[in-house]
């Protein structure tokens, strides 16, 4: 939708203060690595009678969580507004 030649339209804010930009990428990417290397080092290291599915649904799903989060906030925090 195209706006008229008198109308004004509405900026859009974020709903995080640009301020906390580093801080959560930082967070969020240092969450998402340890869980990821929770992840590998639990794959690695049981057996295939140990492993519980849902522990690495759970895992591998909340690294994925923060990791994509914390990339995010690091494109935001660069300049590169996705």
């Amino acid at each position: 939708m195209a706006l008229g030649s008198g109308e004004v339209g509405i900026p859009i804010y974020s709903p995080v203060p640009e301020s906390l930009y580093p801080l959560l990428a930082v967070l969020l990417l240092t969450i998402g690595l340890l869980l990821t290397a929770f992840f590998f080092i639990y794959e690695v290291t049981s057996t295939k009678i140990s492993r519980s599915l849902v522990q690495e649904f759970a895992t591998g799903g909340a690294a994925s969580v923060f990791l994509g989060f914390g990339t995010l906030f690091l494109l935001l925090w660069t300049g590169v507004y996705v």
